[in-house]
């Protein structure tokens, strides 16, 4: 098993190697893959040194999978030239998530829809990943009928230079600005660029992308997305109204019973999710579980995730299990 990291010197890539390391993926030959200015150094993996290579190169060792997190443009360019010689891409940007033709997956909930013939699978975003993770239970179950999403984002899913921002901001350094304004004791209500229709594309990427992956577009979203001074780790306050009544019981417990998942919602004690809690593990946590007393059959959630894991690098690495279990590559 042939397996290629492009961008494996960034701030996901760098965490998909821990990862990989973690779950021991039956990786037989290991292929670091950076920018041209990166090639030629080593990289340490599983305690051996690596030297990385260049996607050109890359692209002639033709990996059986390539897990890439190099941005939109890197993955419009070369995924297609690595699904060319066999190889196949899961793609962490949002370059193929909404592209007809290519599978959008969180393996706990979609993972049935792979084939073979799949090349470019696509990796959700971030904050959709741990959304969906703690929807689809309930979805199934209960039936969503609109949903209304309000996000608490890290720092770290814009990247490194945003949280060389945060980090400044807090030592008193002036240095360069990932954000438009300052981050430090602020929040500020823009994740991504703005759209035409007032939206962030970070709140489209909610509307939009939670449907393809539970196929099914009969529910609404509506989603306000804002960036706080967190180093790491995602919180998502969800408010969903359902086709039919819920028991609270039953509600925690369809979540409990759901892989990846774990409830944390004892009031008396003060627990719930928080992302502090949340760094470097793999679940998506919930909490604050509790009647909408506004309006019938609705229901309030507190979702938490680290961004950088389930949200991103882990998600990668299950779908690329997935398909060895499966023999689809």
């Amino acid at each position: 098993m042939k397996v290629a990291v492009v961008g494996a010197t960034g701030m996901v890539g760098t965490v998909m190697l821990k990862v990989l390391e973690e779950r021991n993926l039956p990786i037989t030959e290991f292929i670091p893959v950076a920018s041209a200015r990166s090639a030629g150094k080593k990289l340490s993996y599983k305690g051996k040194e690596f030297t990385i290579v260049t996607l050109e190169d890359a692209v002639n060792l033709k990996p059986d999978i390539a897990l890439f997190s190099a941005g939109g443009d890197t993955s419009l360019e070369w995924a297609p030239k690595f699904a060319e010689m066999g190889t196949t891409v899961i793609d962490n940007s949002s370059a193929w998530r909404m592209d007809a033709d290519k599978k959008l997956v969180v393996p706990e909930i979609n993972g049935d829809v792979l084939t073979a013939e799949d090349k470019i699978i696509a990796n959700p975003n971030c904050s959709t990943i741990q959304l969906v993770m703690a929807l689809a239970p309930l979805h199934e179950k209960y039936t969503m009928k609109r949903l209304v999403v309000s996000t608490y984002q890290s720092v770290s899913g814009t990247g490194v230079k945003a949280v060389q921002q945060l980090d400044n901001e807090e030592a008193g350094i002036d240095g360069e600005m990932a954000y438009p304004h300052k981050i430090g004791r602020n929040a500020l209500p823009h994740c991504d660029i703005f759209l035409d229709n007032g939206y962030t594309k970070e709140e489209m990427k909610l509307v939009n992308e939670p449907k393809k992956i539970l196929r099914d577009d009969s529910f609404s979203v509506t989603a306000t997305a804002v960036r706080i001074p967190t180093a790491g780790g995602h919180s998502e306050a969800v408010n969903v109204q359902f086709e039919n009544d819920f028991d609270l019981a039953e509600v925690r417990q369809l979540l409990n019973d759901f892989p990846g998942v774990i409830v944390q919602d004892d009031l008396d004690n003060n627990v719930y999710p928080m992302p502090i809690n949340a760094h470097d593990k793999d679940e998506v946590f919930v909490g604050r579980i509790r009647r909408d007393e506004s309006q019938e059959n609705t229901l309030n959630l507190w979702i938490v995730a680290d961004n950088l894991r389930k949200g991103a690098a882990t998600n990668t690495v299950q779908i690329a299990e997935f398909l060895i279990a499966n023999n689809l590559v």
